[in-house]
């Protein structure tokens, strides 16, 4: 394949065409002294963009933005949010933009957007700019979920900047070139109904449709069945996460999709000691957004969409028209813990090798996690031997009890449903982003040494299955690592 030029990538502007009133044209800052420090080949391949191109001088240039192909328009998008349950009316991209939309190999659209790419209309005062280590753990986790088979969103490249940007200290600097199917959120809706423009509310929901969802282009009432979707879409998501140990950390409104893809890697992190109030955000100091809380702020998050949503999803204004909306979105909402439960229990049952849906798998579930949490057992650790046991081998995961003897009691109730140790392989990983490694990763990468990162990319993206000399990826935290705090880069 011969080097793409810039000329030859097309992107699309359908967001700031179709929806003008939520997008600021706008343009990047240029680098200093841009320099690239890691392409996802995969995915640019993926895309239709040859990686050799990317690693050209104009290829960086398209990567931060300064060099889009001719026709492209970025913008600035703008949305509303619940942060930390306060409604905050005027967010959007404060540091990010999309720089349109390119079309798959497969035929899908998908967003190129950058993030750290300098100060917009909606950057309340913020200085635009990002820091190496927080776009890196973007690419790194973003790669990790993907692996694990849970929508999310992409990293496409991180471009140091030559920049230095000030937060707890002097840090360089970087833009990270992210990739999803689109960057249209919870948030997006609750501005636009905020703005009373119900015409405008309407484009957006018919937006979202086609963009997501067109097989309900003929829905009867289309609100009300992009009401529907979106809650499926992300009882799904949510259950996925739960299920391998995973804590986004900021669950505003303005970082929930419409399409069900994970979004904005800032403060997250995987469970090390299963704990359902593990808190890793430096600034969740209530707990709002630990692990065991996220199943319940998905659902609240969607009852605000539904809110935005209420003006469309009944006919009339007056007080019959709002009890109708009210009770329609009260029905799509009851939906939610219904798939959330059963997307979590599917998943559950196959991580402990194919137990029957019945009262002792629940019973033997509801004793385990009693267990993992007052012997604060590694999370990731925990199912994956637990595989050796079902082959005849209790003592790896025997090893991790100070005080075996519950697990002694409770291994042979779990040994009676007939576990499949090769189901439990395939979806329990071995690998995953764990957190002293990522540190480890993102120190170092900050220093200018980028081998740690690549090698514990290139092991994550493969965490099923077993290799030789990977033995530290294995393992959990060491002691002296101490309590994890993660901090989200603004």
């Amino acid at each position: 394949m011969t080097p793409t030029a810039a000329a030859e990538i097309t992107l699309s502007h359908r967001f700031a065409d179709e929806l003008p009133e939520l997008a600021v044209d706008w343009q990047a800052v240029e680098p200093p002294a841009p320099q690239l420090l890691v392409l996802n080949d995969a995915l640019a391949a993926d895309l239709g963009v040859d990686p050799a191109f990317l690693r050209s001088s104009e290829g960086v240039g398209f990567l931060t933005g300064v060099a889009v192909p001719e026709g492209a328009r970025p913008v600035a998008q703008a949305y509303a949010g619940h942060q930390f349950g306060a409604f905050n009316p005027r967010l959007g991209d404060g540091r990010a933009l999309l720089l349109g939309e390119i079309t798959d190999r497969e035929g899908a659209l998908r967003d190129i957007h950058l993030k750290g790419s300098g100060p917009t209309p909606f950057s309340r005062g913020g200085d635009g700019f990002a820091a190496v280590g927080p776009m890196l753990r973007e690419y790194i986790v973003g790669e990790a979920m993907h692996a694990l088979g849970i929508p999310t969103t992409r990293a496409l490249a991180v471009v140091a900047t030559g920049r230095t940007v000030r937060r707890e200290s002097d840090l360089p600097g970087a833009v990270l070139t992210r990739v999803a199917s689109s960057h249209l959120r919870v948030g997006t809706f609750v501005l636009a109904r905020a703005t009373g423009d119900i015409p405008l509310l309407q484009r957006l929901v018919d937006h979202a449709i086609a963009r997501h969802y067109p097989h309900l282009g003929g829905a009867e009432n289309r609100a009300v069945a992009l009401l529907d979707a979106v809650i499926d879409a992300q009882a799904r998501l949510i259950a996925r996460w739960m299920l391998v140990g995973f804590v986004h950390g900021v669950m505003n409104t303005d970082n929930m999709t419409i399409s069900g893809e994970t979004i904005d890697y800032g403060p997250c992190a995987f469970l090390d000691a299963f704990d359902v109030g593990a808190v890793f955000s430096s600034i969740d100091q209530q707990g709002r957004y630990a692990y065991g809380a996220q199943p319940a702020i998905g659902e609240w998050n969607l009852a605000r969409f539904a809110e935005a949503l209420l003006p469309l999803l009944a006919e009339g204004t007056d007080a019959a028209g709002v009890d109708a909306a009210v009770a329609a979105a009260q029905q799509s909402l009851a939906a939610y813990r219904e798939t959330y439960n059963a997307t979590w229990a599917e998943g559950m049952h196959a991580k402990l090798g194919g137990t029957p849906d019945d009262e002792r798998t629940a019973a033997l579930v509801n004793d385990m996690f009693d267990m993992l949490a007052m012997a604060r057992v590694d999370d990731t650790s925990f199912f994956r031997r637990l595989a050796s046991a079902a082959r005849g081998h209790r003592e790896p995961a025997r090893a991790l009890f100070a005080d075996p003897a519950p697990f002694d009691l409770w291994v042979e109730r779990w040994l009676a449903l007939g576990p499949d140790p090769d189901l439990m392989d395939r979806v329990n990983p071995l690998y995953i982003p764990r957190n002293h490694l990522v540190e480890e990763a993102l120190a170092a990468a900050t220093d200018g040494d980028l081998a740690p990162l690549g090698d514990l990319v290139e092991v994550i993206r493969h965490p099923f299955t077993a290799r030789p000399g990977l033995a530290r990826y294995e393992e959990p935290a060491p002691e002296a690592f101490g309590p994890y705090v993660t901090y989200c880069g603004t």
